[in-house]
């Protein structure tokens, strides 16, 4: 019988805390549409400033907020962005910037920590010259943390680096910052100095920060300005919005001092994981709250049966592969969980528990 449920799939699983259903019960709010919601506003200014942006709109979700950011910059069919081939805009976002803007991708490989060269980002920028019958380079797209690289981090002069390409071309540069907390933090710089190259960031309220809906869209006011009449036009326009801000203003002030912490959870996950017979993670590229691990061939199970073995112990996660597996940790994770998974992962791979599980 199950006892305790230890969900890593995602740090999206995460429930609104107390206080952010407090925050929601209370929340003053008015027409969002018609831009009077107080609470959304609040919201709004204060991610503007923390990311040194002039302005900043709630969104639904990441995937719109990406789209909408890549729309904006890329206003007339037949641009092309550039962006890494394991990026999440290209893989998991149902190529939206292609059906609904007309965006053509032009993917660059993504490097094992999350980067792409900078000189094939250069060659993948279309001559002018040939605008007859290319796509028009208009944008170019950065992850960070790159999830699926391992929550891999993109430095200050990496990103820097990147803009400086980006001007010198004439073209726009946009944030996927999905968890750009994790990033900074991991990296020890304020989040608005490892954004500072970007045209236009989108930052997720409902992962890192823990949030239960949304995320938001900071740039230019111009930019802001542009992106809100795309986001009726995508039907993410609501109205007493105030409600879901207000648990995300809560999130903001008490969750980003929580990142650290998990950081160092994942890391001593990973630590046990390597420890365990069977199991190989590379320690090297746990930098954030995301770790990968390989099921070593010839065991008897496979990811996907060695987690349908861990979701019988109430250890949830989630198979990449036939022998990949991916966790995720977030700040309602703690440390006898840590214990209790690294428990349920030796007995299913041993048949011995390890002893300080619980």
């Amino acid at each position: 019988m199950v006892t305790k449920t230890v969900d890593l799939r995602s740090d999206t699983v995460t429930k609104p805390t107390e206080a952010m259903r407090a925050a929601m019960a209370n929340a003053e709010v008015d027409d969002d549409v018609l831009t009077y919601d107080p609470t959304a506003f609040r919201l709004e200014t204060e991610m503007a400033k923390v990311m040194g942006k002039e302005a900043a709109l709630f969104v639904p979700s990441g995937t719109m907020g990406n789209l909408i950011s890549v729309l904006v910059h890329c206003d007339i069919r037949g641009s092309e962005v550039i962006l890494g081939d394991n990026s999440h805009i290209h893989i998991y976002e149902n190529g939206g910037i292609s059906t609904i803007g007309g965006v053509h991708p032009k993917t660059v490989k993504n490097n094992r920590d999350g980067t792409m060269d900078i000189d094939l980002i250069e060659a993948a920028i279309r001559d002018p010259k040939g605008e007859l019958v290319y796509p028009t380079t208009r944008l170019i797209c950065l992850e960070n943390s790159q999830a699926n690289c391992g929550g891999r981090c993109l430095s200050v002069e990496y990103t820097d680096r990147v803009g400086e390409i980006a001007k010198q071309h004439g073209l726009k540069l946009h944030i996927d910052g999905a968890r750009i907390f994790n990033a900074a933090v991991a990296l020890g710089v304020p989040v608005h100095r490892l954004v500072q190259a970007a045209d236009s960031v989108s930052v997720c309220l409902s992962k890192g920060l823990g949030a239960p809906v949304g995320s938001v869209i900071v740039g230019s006011r111009d930019f802001v300005n542009k992106a809100r009449r795309l986001r009726k036009t995508l039907g993410g326009g609501m109205r007493q919005v105030g409600i879901l801000c207000a648990a995300a203003l809560v999130a903001l002030q008490e969750n980003v001092g929580k990142l650290e912490g998990d950081h160092k959870k994942a890391k001593m996950l990973a630590e046990g994981l390597n420890q365990i017979e069977g199991l190989k993670v590379d320690l090297d590229i746990v930098e954030t709250n995301i770790v990968y691990f390989d099921v070593i061939e010839g065991l008897k199970m496979n990811a996907e049966s060695l987690c349908k073995n861990m979701e019988e112990h109430g250890v949830l996660v989630m198979p990449e592969s036939s022998s990949r597996i991916r966790v995720v940790l977030h700040h309602q994770i703690s440390v006898s969980d840590v214990q209790y998974t690294l428990s349920c992962f030796q007995q299913a791979l041993t048949g011995v528990p390890e002893e300080n599980g619980n």
